[in-house]
């Protein structure tokens, strides 16, 4: 089972350097000019990031922050009436807090839309802070089902498809290989208890037992007991429910259980290479949402790290996880503001779902540029991203979405099961 793509509409209210370092406005494009237009557009659009570049899910931070630079970057370049200026800034963790000050700093600066957090619990920690400003926030990366039903004014849209389905998707995994009892070792908080749940659910619907479900708190450095825990039954299969927290936990699974049988997921699915010896992980599977077209993420992904090495930036190393969400979300927010005539977060708000293909019968494309074209020219556009189709419903929640399994190999780094 290498994927599993779900249709829906349901409601949706459903990690780099020092964050001051970063305060400077950085312009991508022309000068904003007195009246918010820009020097050869008509629109400014101000985003802000608060992506983690401290804290337990830094390793996502380069993509996701590449992901709006060359999103930008190509906004900017084809000059349809929208350039953006880009306020960089730090959501760390519901540890280090670092989004207490970087936030109101976003939101001071005057910011249309944020993009961020990419921890779910993060977001929910100052989501009211943003859309009580009138301002978008827009996560490429938050699953938890928690947001489903959130009430966000209309303000709150991600790329990412719940763990509803990535609980689904992992939980018939255990079951289609075989395994009649599992443990889970969870981040207590709203991703990794959302997921536990949906992954529980799916599993003992298909005969399995979850024996074991020790929590964590976000911080912790030792885990000893919930290890013990997980271990006791003696289960089939052990799934980690984690952030960075995978890497001191998985060197005291090695000698203890069987590789092939511990169960990754995309909190931690990462390249980890030489972090452990060679072979370590050969055979550990996870489970991470994906894009709908393999061949054109891999583009993709290229670009990603061909623009990211040009701007002077270290080397993604393999690590893509939601960059393409990062782009989407920017690319989405650019069309709305077109389509609304407008970069006030309520007017774009009101047209995310239009452009997305959502609303309105729009004509297809695939690049910023074909969809501005479009609304220019008076139609409606129906972007299709990198992700998929995208598709919100009428709160925001993307209604056609896959989660795909991968498997490590003797480098202790992962690829796409294809089918």
């Amino acid at each position: 089972m290498s994927s599993f793509s779900f249709s829906r509409r349901n409601r949706k209210t459903a990690t780099a350097v020092a964050t001051l370092a970063a305060a400077a406005l950085v312009l991508s494009g022309c000068a904003a000019t007195e009246n918010g237009g820009a020097a050869g557009g008509d629109l400014t659009l101000k985003i802000g990031t608060a992506l983690p570049v401290t804290g337990s899910l830094s390793s996502l931070g380069p993509p996701e922050e590449a992901g709006v630079s060359m999103a930008i970057a190509d906004v900017n370049a084809a000059n349809k009436g929208i350039q953006i200026e880009v306020l960089w800034g730090d959501s760390g963790d519901t540890v280090n807090n670092a989004w207490e000050t970087e936030v109101p700093r976003l939101l001071n600066a005057g910011v249309n839309a944020i993009i961020g957090a990419a921890s779910s619990g993060t977001s929910l920690k100052f989501i009211d802070q943003v859309i009580g400003k009138g301002v978008i926030q827009f996560s490429p990366a938050n699953t938890s089902p928690a947001f489903a039903t959130y009430e966000d004014k209309g303000l709150y849209f991600r790329t990412a498809p719940s763990d509803a389905l990535q609980g689904e998707v992992l939980g018939n995994l255990l079951a289609d290989d075989g395994h009649q009892t599992a443990s889970m070792i969870v981040l207590n908080d709203a991703y990794g208890t959302g997921l536990a749940a949906a992954t529980k659910e799916t599993f003992e619907a298909a005969g399995g037992e979850v024996i074991a479900e020790p929590l964590f708190n976000d911080g912790e450095t030792v885990f000893t007991s919930q290890i013990a825990e997980a271990l006791a039954g003696g289960p089939d299969a052990i799934v980690l429910i984690t952030f960075d927290q995978a890497e001191t936990i998985l060197p005291s699974l090695f000698s203890q259980f069987e590789a092939k049988n511990i169960y990754l997921v995309d909190g931690n699915l990462a390249q980890y290479g030489d972090k452990f010896a060679a072979g370590a992980m050969e055979g550990i599977r996870g489970t991470k949402p994906g894009p709908v077209n393999p061949d054109a993420a891999e583009a993709f992904n290229k670009r990603l790290e061909e623009h990211w090495v040009a701007e002077g930036k270290p080397s993604l190393d393999g690590e893509y996880t939601y960059g393409d969400g990062s782009y989407d979300a920017v690319i989405l927010l650019a069309l709305a503001a077109l389509a609304a005539k407008s970069v006030e977060g309520v007017d774009m708000a009101k047209k995310l779902q239009e452009v997305s293909g959502g609303s309105g019968n729009g004509e297809k494309c695939e690049t910023f540029a074909a969809c501005a074209d479009i609304i220019l020219a008076g139609g409606v556009a129906d972007y299709d991203g990198i992700t998929g189709p995208i598709t919100f419903d009428e709160r925001g929640e993307v209604t056609a979405a896959k989660v795909d399994v991968y498997i490590y190999d003797a480098t202790n780094n992962y690829a796409l099961i294809k089918k």
